[in-house]
Protein backbone atom coordinates (compact mmCIF):
# COMPACT_ATOMS: atom_id res chain seq x y z
CA UNK A 1 0.00 0.00 0.00
CA UNK A 2 1.52 3.27 -0.61
CA UNK A 3 0.48 5.62 2.29
CA UNK A 4 1.75 8.36 0.91
CA UNK A 5 -1.07 8.72 -1.43
CA UNK A 6 -2.80 11.79 0.27
CA UNK A 7 -6.63 10.11 0.09
CA UNK A 8 -4.81 6.80 1.65
CA UNK A 9 -3.43 9.18 4.39
CA UNK A 10 -7.10 11.16 4.72
CA UNK A 11 -8.73 7.69 5.42
CA UNK A 12 -6.06 6.09 8.05
CA UNK A 13 -6.44 9.47 9.76
CA UNK A 14 -10.66 9.37 9.54
CA UNK A 15 -11.36 6.09 10.96
CA UNK A 16 -11.51 6.20 14.71
CA UNK A 17 -10.63 2.41 15.65
CA UNK A 18 -12.14 0.86 18.61
CA UNK A 19 -10.12 0.39 21.64
CA UNK A 20 -10.20 -2.60 23.76
CA UNK A 21 -9.40 -2.86 27.05
CA UNK A 22 -6.02 -3.33 28.20
CA UNK A 23 -4.55 -7.35 28.24
CA UNK A 24 -1.81 -7.39 31.63
CA UNK A 25 0.53 -10.13 30.29
CA UNK A 26 1.95 -10.02 34.61
CA UNK A 27 0.12 -13.21 36.27
CA UNK A 28 -0.37 -11.38 39.72
CA UNK A 29 -2.60 -8.72 37.83
CA UNK A 30 -6.26 -9.14 39.36
CA UNK A 31 -8.11 -8.41 35.80
CA UNK A 32 -11.07 -7.19 36.13
CA UNK A 33 -11.50 -4.64 32.92
CA UNK A 34 -12.98 -6.40 29.73
CA UNK A 35 -15.39 -8.22 31.46
CA UNK A 36 -14.16 -11.75 30.36
CA UNK A 37 -15.80 -14.72 33.11
CA UNK A 38 -13.74 -15.65 35.99
CA UNK A 39 -14.22 -18.99 36.15
CA UNK A 40 -13.49 -21.77 33.45
CA UNK A 41 -15.28 -23.18 30.47
CA UNK A 42 -17.08 -26.39 30.99
CA UNK A 43 -14.45 -29.06 31.61
CA UNK A 44 -16.38 -30.99 28.27
CA UNK A 45 -14.26 -29.17 26.21
CA UNK A 46 -11.17 -30.71 27.52
CA UNK A 47 -12.26 -33.90 26.25
CA UNK A 48 -13.04 -32.46 22.64
CA UNK A 49 -9.68 -30.89 22.22
CA UNK A 50 -7.81 -33.99 23.49
CA UNK A 51 -9.87 -36.10 20.82
CA UNK A 52 -9.75 -33.84 17.76
CA UNK A 53 -8.04 -35.18 14.76
CA UNK A 54 -5.36 -33.19 13.57
CA UNK A 55 -5.32 -34.28 10.32
CA UNK A 56 -9.06 -33.18 9.88
CA UNK A 57 -7.71 -29.74 10.22
CA UNK A 58 -7.11 -30.23 6.25
CA UNK A 59 -10.24 -29.98 5.73
CA UNK A 60 -12.65 -27.17 5.74
CA UNK A 61 -15.12 -26.53 8.54
CA UNK A 62 -18.81 -26.74 7.35
CA UNK A 63 -19.53 -23.21 5.65
CA UNK A 64 -22.66 -22.50 7.47
CA UNK A 65 -22.49 -24.17 11.01
CA UNK A 66 -25.57 -26.89 10.01
CA UNK A 67 -25.37 -29.13 13.26
CA UNK A 68 -24.31 -25.56 15.29
CA UNK A 69 -27.55 -24.29 14.08
CA UNK A 70 -29.22 -27.11 14.60
CA UNK A 71 -28.15 -27.38 18.08
CA UNK A 72 -28.73 -23.55 18.90
CA UNK A 73 -32.36 -23.47 17.26
CA UNK A 74 -33.09 -26.75 20.16
CA UNK A 75 -31.80 -24.57 23.27
CA UNK A 76 -33.49 -21.42 22.20
CA UNK A 77 -37.06 -22.17 22.08
CA UNK A 78 -39.78 -19.96 20.84
CA UNK A 79 -40.53 -22.34 18.05
CA UNK A 80 -36.68 -21.32 16.36
CA UNK A 81 -35.76 -23.32 14.20
CA UNK A 82 -32.15 -23.67 11.95
CA UNK A 83 -33.09 -21.02 9.93
CA UNK A 84 -33.35 -18.45 12.01
CA UNK A 85 -30.10 -18.45 12.81
CA UNK A 86 -26.94 -17.04 11.45
CA UNK A 87 -23.31 -18.01 13.39
CA UNK A 88 -20.52 -15.77 13.17
CA UNK A 89 -17.17 -15.34 14.38
CA UNK A 90 -17.66 -13.79 17.22
CA UNK A 91 -20.43 -11.39 17.73
CA UNK A 92 -18.40 -8.39 16.36
CA UNK A 93 -18.47 -10.03 12.67
CA UNK A 94 -22.18 -10.64 13.46
CA UNK A 95 -23.24 -6.80 14.43
CA UNK A 96 -20.41 -5.80 11.16
CA UNK A 97 -22.25 -7.85 8.80
CA UNK A 98 -25.84 -6.47 9.75
CA UNK A 99 -25.00 -2.94 8.50
CA UNK A 100 -22.97 -4.17 5.44
CA UNK A 101 -26.26 -6.31 4.38
CA UNK A 102 -29.34 -3.83 6.29
CA UNK A 103 -27.47 -0.18 5.94
CA UNK A 104 -27.54 1.72 2.70
CA UNK A 105 -24.82 3.77 1.15
CA UNK A 106 -27.20 6.61 2.47
CA UNK A 107 -28.12 4.72 5.15
CA UNK A 108 -27.77 5.63 9.13
CA UNK A 109 -26.94 3.40 12.13
CA UNK A 110 -28.63 4.18 15.45
CA UNK A 111 -27.32 3.03 18.82
CA UNK A 112 -27.94 3.86 22.64
CA UNK A 113 -25.59 6.18 24.05
CA UNK A 114 -23.64 5.29 26.35
CA UNK A 115 -23.42 1.01 24.79
CA UNK A 116 -20.95 -0.39 23.04
CA UNK A 117 -18.24 1.75 21.47
CA UNK A 118 -17.68 -0.64 18.98
CA UNK A 119 -21.10 0.46 16.94
CA UNK A 120 -20.03 3.51 15.82
CA UNK A 121 -16.42 2.58 14.78
CA UNK A 122 -18.55 0.09 12.41
CA UNK A 123 -20.49 2.43 10.75
CA UNK A 124 -17.23 5.27 10.17
CA UNK A 125 -15.57 1.84 8.44
CA UNK A 126 -18.26 1.63 6.63
CA UNK A 127 -18.87 5.38 5.78
CA UNK A 128 -22.38 6.16 7.22
CA UNK A 129 -23.69 8.55 10.16
CA UNK A 130 -24.09 7.81 12.94
CA UNK A 131 -27.40 8.55 15.09
CA UNK A 132 -26.78 8.21 18.66
CA UNK A 133 -29.92 8.20 21.24
CA UNK A 134 -29.35 9.47 24.55
CA UNK A 135 -30.70 6.78 27.34
CA UNK A 136 -28.73 7.66 30.34
CA UNK A 137 -30.55 6.24 33.25
CA UNK A 138 -31.06 8.83 36.15
CA UNK A 139 -32.00 7.15 38.96
CA UNK A 140 -29.06 4.40 39.76
CA UNK A 141 -31.47 2.02 41.92
CA UNK A 142 -34.08 1.90 38.73
CA UNK A 143 -34.93 -1.30 37.23
CA UNK A 144 -34.71 -0.53 33.66
CA UNK A 145 -33.13 2.49 31.74
CA UNK A 146 -35.21 5.30 30.94
CA UNK A 147 -36.81 5.34 26.93
CA UNK A 148 -35.87 8.48 25.34
CA UNK A 149 -36.05 7.89 21.61
CA UNK A 150 -37.46 10.78 19.67
CA UNK A 151 -40.77 10.73 18.06
CA UNK A 152 -40.46 10.30 14.52
CA UNK A 153 -36.94 8.86 15.00
CA UNK A 154 -35.20 6.97 12.04
CA UNK A 155 -31.73 4.67 10.84
CA UNK A 156 -30.87 1.91 8.64
CA UNK A 157 -29.88 -0.64 11.54
CA UNK A 158 -30.55 -0.23 15.37
CA UNK A 159 -28.05 -1.50 17.71
CA UNK A 160 -29.74 -1.94 21.52
CA UNK A 161 -27.37 -3.32 24.21
CA UNK A 162 -29.39 -4.97 26.58
CA UNK A 163 -28.20 -5.45 29.35
CA UNK A 164 -26.85 -2.01 28.51
CA UNK A 165 -22.84 -1.75 28.57
CA UNK A 166 -21.28 -0.17 30.37
CA UNK A 167 -24.00 0.92 32.53
CA UNK A 168 -25.52 -2.73 32.93
CA UNK A 169 -28.85 -1.90 33.15
CA UNK A 170 -32.05 -3.36 31.50
CA UNK A 171 -34.31 -1.40 29.43
CA UNK A 172 -38.12 -2.40 29.72
CA UNK A 173 -39.03 -5.30 27.73
CA UNK A 174 -42.83 -3.82 26.73
CA UNK A 175 -40.94 -0.44 25.92
CA UNK A 176 -38.53 -2.68 23.49
CA UNK A 177 -41.21 -4.16 21.89
CA UNK A 178 -43.63 -1.06 21.23
CA UNK A 179 -40.00 0.62 19.96
CA UNK A 180 -39.17 -2.57 17.67
CA UNK A 181 -43.15 -2.66 15.94
CA UNK A 182 -42.50 0.81 15.13
CA UNK A 183 -39.46 0.95 13.95
CA UNK A 184 -38.59 1.41 10.51
CA UNK A 185 -35.00 -0.54 10.09
CA UNK A 186 -33.72 -3.46 11.42
CA UNK A 187 -33.47 -3.70 15.00
CA UNK A 188 -30.52 -5.19 16.42
CA UNK A 189 -31.05 -6.46 20.20
CA UNK A 190 -27.04 -7.04 21.73
CA UNK A 191 -27.68 -9.77 24.57
CA UNK A 192 -24.24 -10.34 24.82
CA UNK A 193 -25.11 -10.35 29.05
CA UNK A 194 -28.31 -11.68 28.92
CA UNK A 195 -27.62 -15.01 31.02
CA UNK A 196 -26.58 -12.89 33.75
CA UNK A 197 -30.01 -11.16 33.46
CA UNK A 198 -32.58 -13.51 33.37
CA UNK A 199 -34.08 -12.10 30.54
CA UNK A 200 -34.37 -12.10 26.88
CA UNK A 201 -35.98 -10.34 23.80
CA UNK A 202 -35.56 -13.75 21.63
CA UNK A 203 -38.97 -13.93 21.34
CA UNK A 204 -39.35 -10.47 19.60
CA UNK A 205 -36.30 -12.05 17.11
CA UNK A 206 -39.07 -14.64 16.28
CA UNK A 207 -42.17 -12.80 16.25
CA UNK A 208 -41.73 -9.45 14.82
CA UNK A 209 -40.17 -9.20 11.00
CA UNK A 210 -37.42 -6.70 11.55
CA UNK A 211 -35.92 -8.05 14.86
CA UNK A 212 -32.56 -9.97 15.27
CA UNK A 213 -30.85 -10.86 18.62
CA UNK A 214 -27.10 -11.67 18.92
CA UNK A 215 -26.27 -13.91 21.27
CA UNK A 216 -22.22 -15.24 22.27
CA UNK A 217 -20.32 -17.50 24.04
CA UNK A 218 -17.56 -15.05 25.35
CA UNK A 219 -19.49 -14.43 28.67
CA UNK A 220 -21.17 -16.54 30.63
CA UNK A 221 -20.02 -19.79 28.54
CA UNK A 222 -16.45 -18.77 29.28
CA UNK A 223 -14.93 -18.63 25.90
CA UNK A 224 -13.75 -14.70 25.28
CA UNK A 225 -10.84 -16.26 23.80
CA UNK A 226 -12.72 -18.79 21.22
CA UNK A 227 -14.75 -16.23 18.86
CA UNK A 228 -18.02 -17.25 18.70
CA UNK A 229 -21.33 -15.72 18.15
CA UNK A 230 -24.85 -16.04 16.39
CA UNK A 231 -27.95 -13.58 15.50
CA UNK A 232 -31.26 -14.98 15.65
CA UNK A 233 -34.19 -13.70 13.56
CA UNK A 234 -36.50 -13.98 10.57
CA UNK A 235 -35.28 -16.22 7.69
CA UNK A 236 -35.46 -13.32 5.66
CA UNK A 237 -32.46 -11.23 7.37
CA UNK A 238 -30.68 -14.26 7.57
CA UNK A 239 -30.43 -15.61 4.42
CA UNK A 240 -28.97 -11.91 3.74
CA UNK A 241 -26.42 -12.52 6.53
CA UNK A 242 -25.58 -15.78 4.86
CA UNK A 243 -25.51 -14.06 1.24
CA UNK A 244 -22.89 -11.99 2.00
CA UNK A 245 -20.29 -14.08 5.08
CA UNK A 246 -17.31 -15.22 4.22
CA UNK A 247 -17.13 -18.96 2.66
CA UNK A 248 -15.84 -20.12 5.83
CA UNK A 249 -16.10 -17.76 8.89
CA UNK A 250 -16.18 -20.11 11.98
CA UNK A 251 -13.29 -22.64 12.57
CA UNK A 252 -13.59 -26.68 12.54
CA UNK A 253 -12.15 -26.58 16.01
CA UNK A 254 -14.94 -23.25 17.22
CA UNK A 255 -17.45 -25.47 16.24
CA UNK A 256 -16.65 -28.73 18.12
CA UNK A 257 -15.66 -26.24 21.19
CA UNK A 258 -18.88 -24.30 21.03
CA UNK A 259 -21.12 -28.11 20.54
CA UNK A 260 -19.58 -29.03 23.44
CA UNK A 261 -20.38 -26.03 25.65
CA UNK A 262 -23.88 -25.10 24.62
CA UNK A 263 -24.34 -29.06 25.59
CA UNK A 264 -23.53 -28.31 29.10
CA UNK A 265 -26.19 -25.76 30.27
CA UNK A 266 -26.09 -26.66 33.83
CA UNK A 267 -22.40 -25.60 34.13
CA UNK A 268 -22.73 -22.28 32.54
CA UNK A 269 -25.88 -21.32 34.40
CA UNK A 270 -23.76 -22.37 37.80
CA UNK A 271 -21.39 -20.47 36.53
CA UNK A 272 -23.48 -17.43 36.05
CA UNK A 273 -25.43 -17.54 39.86
CA UNK A 274 -21.93 -17.73 41.04
CA UNK A 275 -21.16 -14.81 39.29
CA UNK A 276 -24.49 -12.78 39.88
CA UNK A 277 -24.36 -13.66 44.05
CA UNK A 278 -20.82 -11.78 43.75
CA UNK A 279 -22.32 -9.35 42.06
CA UNK A 280 -24.78 -8.42 44.55
CA UNK A 281 -21.70 -8.65 47.30
CA UNK A 282 -19.80 -6.34 45.44
CA UNK A 283 -22.76 -3.49 44.96
CA UNK A 284 -23.21 -3.60 48.49
CA UNK A 285 -19.74 -2.92 49.62
CA UNK A 286 -19.25 -0.58 47.37
CA UNK A 287 -23.01 1.02 48.25
CA UNK A 288 -21.79 1.11 52.14
CA UNK A 289 -18.40 3.01 51.09
CA UNK A 290 -20.56 5.55 49.60
CA UNK A 291 -20.28 5.09 46.07
CA UNK A 292 -22.96 5.25 43.17
CA UNK A 293 -23.24 1.93 42.32
CA UNK A 294 -26.27 1.17 39.01
CA UNK A 295 -28.60 -1.89 39.33
CA UNK A 296 -26.69 -4.51 37.13
CA UNK A 297 -27.77 -7.08 35.23
CA UNK A 298 -24.59 -8.25 34.32
CA UNK A 299 -21.01 -9.48 34.60
CA UNK A 300 -20.06 -5.93 35.95
CA UNK A 301 -20.87 -3.23 37.96
CA UNK A 302 -20.84 0.49 36.78
CA UNK A 303 -19.87 2.69 39.63
CA UNK A 304 -18.77 6.45 40.62
CA UNK A 305 -17.14 7.11 44.05
CA UNK A 306 -17.50 9.48 46.60
CA UNK A 307 -16.42 12.91 46.59
CA UNK A 308 -13.31 13.99 47.39
CA UNK A 309 -12.43 10.70 45.01
CA UNK A 310 -12.23 10.85 41.56
CA UNK A 311 -12.98 7.98 39.38
CA UNK A 312 -9.52 8.65 37.16
CA UNK A 313 -7.64 8.79 40.09
CA UNK A 314 -8.96 6.04 41.90
CA UNK A 315 -8.73 3.90 38.30
CA UNK A 316 -4.82 5.17 38.64
CA UNK A 317 -4.46 4.43 42.00
CA UNK A 318 -5.96 0.77 41.54
CA UNK A 319 -3.56 0.25 38.05
CA UNK A 320 -0.49 0.91 40.68
CA UNK A 321 -1.24 -1.84 42.28
CA UNK A 322 -2.32 -4.33 40.09
CA UNK A 323 -5.96 -4.20 40.40
CA UNK A 324 -7.22 -3.24 36.62
CA UNK A 325 -10.37 -1.66 35.68
CA UNK A 326 -12.46 0.12 32.93
CA UNK A 327 -12.34 3.90 32.89
CA UNK A 328 -13.10 6.34 30.04
CA UNK A 329 -12.77 9.97 29.44
CA UNK A 330 -15.55 11.04 27.95
CA UNK A 331 -17.29 13.33 29.29
CA UNK A 332 -20.82 11.55 30.31
CA UNK A 333 -18.23 8.17 31.38
CA UNK A 334 -15.49 9.93 33.27
CA UNK A 335 -16.86 9.94 36.85
CA UNK A 336 -17.58 6.18 36.71
CA UNK A 337 -15.59 2.80 36.38
CA UNK A 338 -16.67 -0.12 35.08
CA UNK A 339 -15.62 -3.36 36.95
CA UNK A 340 -15.81 -7.44 36.22
CA UNK A 341 -17.25 -9.37 38.55
CA UNK A 342 -14.54 -11.66 38.96
CA UNK A 343 -13.61 -14.59 41.87
CA UNK A 344 -15.00 -14.15 45.45
CA UNK A 345 -10.90 -13.69 45.98
CA UNK A 346 -10.44 -11.62 43.03
CA UNK A 347 -13.23 -8.77 44.75
CA UNK A 348 -11.88 -9.23 48.25
CA UNK A 349 -8.61 -7.39 46.80
CA UNK A 350 -10.57 -4.86 45.01
CA UNK A 351 -12.05 -3.83 47.85
CA UNK A 352 -9.04 -4.27 50.18
CA UNK A 353 -7.13 -1.85 47.86
CA UNK A 354 -10.12 0.78 47.19
CA UNK A 355 -9.19 4.28 49.05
Amino acid sequence: MDTSNPRIRASVRALRPYVPGEQPRRPDIVKLNTNENAYPPTPAIRHVLDTLRVEDLRLYPEPDCDRLRNEIAVLTGYGCRPENLFVANGSDEALRLCIDAFCEPDGSVGYVEPSYSLYPVLADIRGVACRPVDMWPADPGATSLEWRVPEGYAASVFFLTNPNAPTGCLFDKALVRSFCETFPGVVVIDEAYAEFAGETCLELALSLPNVLVCRTLSKAHSLAGLRLGWLTGPAELIEALHAIKDSYNVDRIAQEVALAALADGDWMRANAARIRATRERLSDALRTRGWRVFRSATNFVWASPPAPLRAPDVFAGLRERGVFVRHWSAPRLVDFLRITVGTDEQIDRLLATLP
